[in-house]
């Protein structure tokens, strides 16, 4: 605990810094000619921030509606392909991607095995299962490119949080992890799990901390401890999910990733969203430029930013 209130208030030191070179930073795409649109992302200009060779986007998702939907599916986004997100790719400049099986397919794994193949090994994903799974399945799920099981806790759905330790015990040779999307309160009752794993435990969009004041949130101090001690990661991620400052700067969200970054360099991840799921019935899609943009504030040291972007994926991923 008292290397993390260190780290912590080391962290919370550099916010207000962060903060005033925000002010600084250009957010809007660089001078360059504009690109075609992207479907679902607001803008045409290309991202001003630097990627890296092998900078990776460790969160989309691809959407198909030539697949079916799961019958339990509540969220049912338009199609957003493979071609589309190469699109995405050249506007913000990453070249590596890790796909995200979103809860509108279940545990149907197949347009994310057929998706992760079209990228030609610069690709992984994360699958959902549940406890039926057999290990000829998982087996063929990691010869795709799968390194991971996703589950989307509350409400619950496709999987349960009583799912979580067996399949993890069952993955963790494997070399995967867990990734889990939940709300804050959820996660933070949940504490004895994430503690209890056998492999690393990825929590999403930024573990959805509430705000306002969410570096003060026991579940921030929580997952940071996670972070600190080398059980968990913490996706960079959906800077508009839980914000109240909202565009261009989503400052709020962005002091919680910053905080992150700061206390645990080596645990952090970021990723694109795209195609936005939960902005697309509310019509308020983001600009994606934009958000890769904020990683210079959130991130302000290319070297330490390059790490997040390359070499922390290479290792969770497998790349």
């Amino acid at each position: 605990m008292t290397i993390f209130n260190d780290k912590r208030r080391s962290a919370l030191k550099t916010l207000g810094a962060l903060a005033a070179a925000s002010s600084g930073v250009s957010l809007a795409g660089c001078a360059h000619a504009p690109s075609s649109p992207v479907v679902w992302s607001a803008g045409t200009e290309p991202a001003r921030v630097k990627m890296p060779p092998n900078a990776t986007d460790c969160h989309h998702h691809i959407y198909d509606h030539s697949y079916p939907w799961a019958p339990e599916a509540t969220l049912k986004p338009g199609n957003a392909t493979v071609a589309d997100y190469r699109q995405l790719q050249n506007r913000i400049g990453t070249s590596r991607n890790v796909i995200i099986q979103p809860s509108s397919y279940g545990i149907d794994n197949r347009l994310l095995l057929a998706a992760i193949a079209q990228f030609d090994g610069r690709a992984r994903g994360v699958a959902v299962v549940n406890t039926s799974v057999t290990q000829a399945q998982l087996a063929e799920l990691h010869k795709g490119g799968v390194r991971g099981i996703r589950f989307n806790l509350a409400p619950p759905g496709t999987t349960t949080l009583e799912m979580v330790k067996p399949l993890a015990k069952r993955i963790a040779a494997m070399g995967w992890h867990i990734q889990v999307n939940a709300p804050a309160a959820y996660l933070l009752d949940a504490r004895g799990t994430w503690y209890d794993l056998p492999c690393p435990v990825v929590f999403d969009h930024l573990a959805h901390i509430p705000e306002p004041d969410a570096v003060h949130h026991p579940a921030f101090q929580m997952v940071s401890e996670l972070l600190v001690s080398g059980k968990a990661f913490v996706k960079l991620t959906g800077f508009y999910n839980d914000t109240k400052v909202g565009p261009p700067n989503y400052s709020d969200s962005v002091a919680v990733a910053a905080a992150y970054a700061q206390a645990a360099p080596d645990r952090v991840l970021w990723g694109s969203d795209w195609p936005h799921p939960t902005e697309q019935p509310l019509n308020r899609i983001p600009d994606d430029a934009l958000l890769a943009n904020l990683l210079m504030v959130v991130v302000p040291e290319e070297a330490r930013r390059n790490k997040s972007l390359v070499d922390n994926p290479a290792g969770l991923y497998q790349f």
